[in-house]
C-alpha cells in the first residue's frame, strides 16, 4: 500500500512493526521490559551512553570540563546499545523514564542524583562546576539558553523527520523528505545568519550552546549525518562550515567524539571510557591489536 492509499483507523492500535531500521525497539509504551543492572565505575559521574549526536552533547561537555582543571568531572562512560534495547532495562528507566541516551547520575554527593535529557544535563554539570560555559551575566545567560533550548526544540525535525525520511524509513515519500529537508535548511539558514554577526551561538564567547548544537547541525554540515551533505547543499552555509571547524578543532571536543562511538574508524572508537590514558589505550583498533 503506499502512502496516498493510507487511510487512518479510526482508532490506532499496534499491531505490527512499522519498518525501519528502529522498527524492534519502537514502542508505544514506557517502563522497564527487563531487570538488568547498570555498571558503576570509581569516579563521582556515571554516564550511560551511547556516541549520538545527543550523547556526544553531554561527553564532549565532560572532556571541556577535565580542560579546564575540574576533577570531580572524572566520570566513567558506560555504553548503551539502544539497538540491543538496553535502555529498556530497570536500572537504565530508573535514572531514565523515557529510556532514551545520555543519562546521567551523580554519585558525588551523599544521595545520587538523576539527571536525564541532555539539555538538562548540560545545564546541571555547567551550574556543578561554577557557570562552567554559561554566562552568569543575564543577558548573555538568556542568549545562550535560548540557543541551547532552540536546539531541544529544533533537533527532532532534523533527526526524528529528516533523518527518519531520508535515511531509515522503509520506503522513500516524496512528501516528507521534502518537508523536513525544507525545514532542515530553513535550520541551517537562521543558524548561517547567526553566526554571521556572532563567533560563537551565543556571543563572543564558546558555550554550552555551542556544546549542544555542534554534534547535531556541526555534523550535519561536515556531512557526517544520514550522508545528506550533497543533498542538502552544506557547503552553501559558510558561517556554519566556519564555526563547525572551529569548534571541531578543539582537542576537548575530538575526544569526546570518540566516547562510546561504535562506528567509523576504530581508532576513533573509545565503547567505554573510565580514565583520560583510554583514548591512548582502549580504543578499537588498540584493543584489536592487542588480541592478535
Amino acid at each position: 500500500m503506499s502512502a496516498s492509499e493510507y487511510t487512518p483507523p479510526k482508532v490506532w492500535t499496534w499491531n505490527k512493526e512499522n519498518g525501519g531500521r528502529f522498527a524492534n525497539i519502537n514502542r508505544p509504551i514506557a517502563g522497564p521490559t527487563q531487570d538488568k543492572e547498570l555498571p558503576v565505575g570509581r569516579h563521582p559521574l556515571q554516564l550511560y551512553s551511547l556516541g549520538t549526536p545527543n550523547g556526544v552533547k553531554v561527553t564532549v561537555m565532560l572532556e571541556e570540563l577535565l580542560a579546564l582543571g575540574h576533577k570531580g568531572a572524572e566520570y566513567d562512560a558506560w555504553l548503551i546499545r539502544i539497538g540491543n534495547g538496553d535502555q529498556f532495562g530497570s536500572d537504565f528507566v530508573a535514572i531514565n523514564p523515557n529510556s532514551k541516551i545520555p543519562a546521567l547520575l551523580d554519585r558525588s554527593g551523599p544521595k545520587p542524583i538523576r539527571v536525564f535529557e541532555s539539555g538538562a544535563i548540560l545545564v546541571y554539570l555547567a551550574e556543578k562546576f561554577g557557570s562552567a560555559f554559561l554566562p552568569t551575566d543575564m543577558a548573555a545567560r538568556a542568549e545562550c539558553l535560548s540557543w541551547l533550548f532552540w536546539q531541544m526544540g529544533s533537533a527532532p525535525y532534523l533527526g526524528g523527520g529528516f533523518g527518519h525520511f531520508y535515511a531509515y524509513a522503509p520506503t522513500k515519500i516524496e512528501y516528507a523528505i521534502d518537508r523536513f529537508a525544507m525545514e532542515t535548511k530553513r535550520q541551517l539558514d537562521v543558524l548561517d545568519r547567526r553566526l554571521g554577526e556572532s563567533e560563537y551561538l551565543a556571543g563572543g564567547d564558546y558555550t554550552i550552546a555551542d556544546i549542544a548544537v555542534w554534534p547535531w547541525y556541526g555534523g550535519l554540515a561536515k556531512g557526517l549525518l544520514y550522508g545528506a551533505g550533497e543533498f542538502l547543499s552544506v557547503q552553501e552555509y559558510k558561517n556554519v562550515q566556519r564555526w563547525a571547524d572551529q569548534i571541531g578543532s578543539r582537542p576537548a571536543v575530538k575526544r569526546g567524539r570518540m566516547v562510546n562511538r561504535v562506528q567509523g574508524d576504530p581508532a576513533s572508537q573509545l565503547h567505554e571510557r573510565h580514565d583520560a590514558s583510554d583514548f591512548e589505550t582502549k580504543t578499537q583498533d588498540k584493543l584489536a591489536a592487542a588480541a592478535e
